[in-house]
């Protein structure tokens, strides 16, 4: 399957890491992705596409147009039809905030349809790239579709969740989040408000999703693991703490993941990295 992605230009880069186009017959149509420091929006423009909360109690959804994702505080499954073309954004955790009219904490965990939030979305970014358009064209659609729905003025709070989560960011969840407090000069109560208006989770689990991010994405399958020198590195107290928080976002233990990546390794450049893998 192929994939192309690119960094939007200013200003959307302050909130969108990539958009990505996939096109092709994935060699794994099912695949377990655990949960990852973004919130996405996915513009599907083949078949049906299947997702499934990690929660049993939560109905399965077949869903055929376009849908936005919140930030993920557990892991969830996909099943690609047997052709895939799909455009794909991968939001800062806080990216999602000056686009959407919703507050982030009813996004967590859950999908959402485009249609219900942005009325005509799907057959506007149809009508634009049809067919045949390349994966640039359709890109360049979703693109200018998100430079003319970013809100001008900024929300309340924004400001502060940016510069407190581009820390965490940049420290992989290392800085204590008491640090970000003091640096903010803002007290506990008001800065997890504000996560929990933009982000949808406190910046504890922000910080928590981000460390266990830096140690998926770092892991060689094609070399020895040492998981007690990834557990340190990122942070973890100590590796029982690290097996539990891997096993609940993953699904599996250290060993079990590396088996499994070892025997299904991903397709070449799909995934674009170690998080989503696939299930069985």
């Amino acid at each position: 399957m192929r994939y192309v992605a690119q960094v939007p230009a200013p200003p959307l880069d302050q909130f969108i890491d990539d958009i990505y186009c996939l096109t092709g017959a994935p060699r794994h149509r099912r695949m377990n992705v655990p949960p990852m420091p973004s919130a996405h929006l996915f513009v599907n423009l083949a078949g049906p596409v299947r997702v499934w909360d990690s929660v049993p109690s939560v109905p399965s959804a077949l869903l055929t147009d376009s849908w936005f994702m919140g930030v993920w505080t557990r892991r969830f499954l996909v099943e690609y039809p047997t052709w895939v073309r799909m455009v794909g954004v991968h939001f800062k955790p806080w990216g999602l905030s000056p686009f959407v009219d919703i507050p982030a904490i009813e996004l967590r965990d859950r999908w959402v349809s485009a249609d219900a939030v942005w009325q005509g979305f799907s057959d506007r970014i149809r009508n634009q790239v049809g067919d045949m358009a390349s994966a640039s064209e359709a890109l360049r659609a979703v693109e200018e579709e998100l430079r003319s729905r970013l809100t001008r003025a900024t929300s309340r709070g924004l400001e502060l969740v940016q510069h407190t989560g581009g820390h965490l960011a940049t420290s992989h969840g290392s800085v204590p989040v008491g640090a970000l407090i003091d640096a903010a000069g803002v007290s506990v109560n008001h800065l997890a408000t504000q996560f929990k208006s933009h982000v949808g989770v406190t910046p504890k689990r922000v910080a928590r999703i981000y460390r266990f991010a830096r140690v998926i994405l770092s892991v060689d399958t094609l070399r020895p693991v040492d998981w007690s020198e990834f557990a340190h590195t990122a942070g973890y107290f100590d590796q029982a703490h690290f097996g539990r928080e891997f096993k609940d976002f993953t699904g599996h233990t250290p060993t079990e993941y590396l088996a499994l990546r070892r025997r299904l390794p991903a397709e070449q450049g799909f995934p674009p990295d170690n998080g989503p893998m696939p299930a069985e």
